[in-house]
């Protein structure tokens, strides 16, 4: 077993599947690798779960839907998993496999093949419809209050833990998570009808579906929902470390109180139930006064668990962008406030200008070192 990455801070970065040809290769993997150790990083969260796909070799998947699914198409030859924990191994990184969709399960509208595979896995609006968000780029989820559904992720993440030498498991802004305008399925509605003796309420379709209310009867129907992904979530963990008492819960969700509102992650009870022991909140801004905001939100939340606490920075994502200057202060100013590491989205950015970033952080992780 990899070093426990709770004892020490987190120096992390995101590898992706998108934006990034990493992992078409072991040789790119092996320099990837290379990189972030010679950065001053420490541990590589790379996605494993991708559009209904895992990037690994899953028993689970085939069980599921057939041995045509067992790693995605792309990479039927090798098993990306595979080499990245062996390259990083090689150059003493920790890795924690991110599962990127969570209980989404397609980019396409339609569900894709595991929708298609497994229709009683739709998620529903509250026109009986697909479940699609609402917000950001468009995906079709599966139904995340299902029990089946749910032992399928769980299945995922205890085979990597299983079958990897690694440290831990990550889900993020889609697990445990779905969109505010889902759960309509008819068992969450009549669990709901009966504990409160009402019908959940619905989205007002005259005045638009793209933010949620703030009626109590609205924020009576988000946390039902929101409680039941919370108890997921401790289900998640007690089957993980039923496996291995030393793997770690790792979890990337968006910022409070936007991640309750809109995808129904209730951090403050995960924390509070000590369900989680790596949080990396997305606080994903370019803008160095909206970030120091959400940090200071973070000390006065959890002033007892900031050792837990290694916030997600955006090096580019969509149109926001930092540069190497505006990163040194985010990391200055995270240390200030007593929160001792972070994790970059994505691996790309480091290589942006020449490496630019990459010889940025390079030198302000040896600082902190030295």
């Amino acid at each position: 077993m990899q070093t426990k990455p709770s004892v020490m801070p987190i120096r992390g970065v995101w590898l992706t599947n998108v934006a990034s040809k990493v992992l078409r290769s072991r040789q790119r993997i092996e320099a990837a690798m290379q990189l972030l150790a010679e950065s001053g990083f420490n541990t590589v969260y790379p996605v494993v779960w991708n559009k209904g796909w895992t990037l690994y070799r899953s028993a689970e998947m085939q069980r599921q839907f057939g041995a045509e699914f067992g790693i995605d198409p792309q990479f039927e030859s090798r098993d990306p998993l595979q080499e990245i924990v062996e390259a990083a191994s090689a150059v003493g990184l920790n890795v924690i496999p991110w599962f990127e969709y969570g209980f989404a399960c397609s980019a396409d509208r339609n569900g894709g093949h595991i929708l298609s595979l497994k229709p009683s896995w739709r998620g529903l609006d509250q026109a009986g419809q697909l479940l699609v968000n609402q917000t950001g780029h468009p995906l079709a989820w599966m139904n995340a209050f299902d029990h089946e559904v749910q032992d399928f992720l769980i299945s995922l993440m205890r085979e990597v833990g299983q079958n990897y030498p690694v440290a831990g498991v990550q889900g993020d802004d889609r697990l445990p998570a779905t969109p505010f305008n889902g759960g309509y399925n008819p068992p969450t509605v009549a669990q709901f009808t009966a504990a409160y003796g009402e019908a959940p309420p619905r989205l007002s379709t005259r005045f638009g579906t793209a933010q949620p209310p703030a009626h109590p009867a609205w924020i009576r129907w988000r946390n039902f929902r929101a409680a039941q992904l919370t108890d997921f979530l401790g289900r998640l963990r007690q089957a993980i470390q039923a496996d291995n008492p030393e793997l770690l819960i790792s979890m990337a969700p968006s910022v409070s109180p936007w991640a309750l509102d809109y995808y129904l992650q209730d951090v403050p009870s995960w924390m509070a139930e000590q369900l989680v022991d790596q949080l990396h909140p997305q606080v994903y801004r370019a803008n160095f006064s909206q970030y120091a905001r959400e940090i200071d939100k973070l000390v006065q939340q959890y002033p007892n668990q900031l050792d837990q606490i290694f916030p997600g920075i955006v090096i580019k994502a969509g149109q926001t962008e930092n540069s190497a200057a505006q990163l040194q202060r985010a990391i200055h100013y995270n240390r200030q406030q007593g929160i001792r590491g972070e994790v970059f989205f994505f691996f790309e950015g480091l290589r942006q200008n020449n490496g630019e970033i990459a010889r940025c952080l390079r030198t302000t992780y040896q600082q902190e070192s030295g």
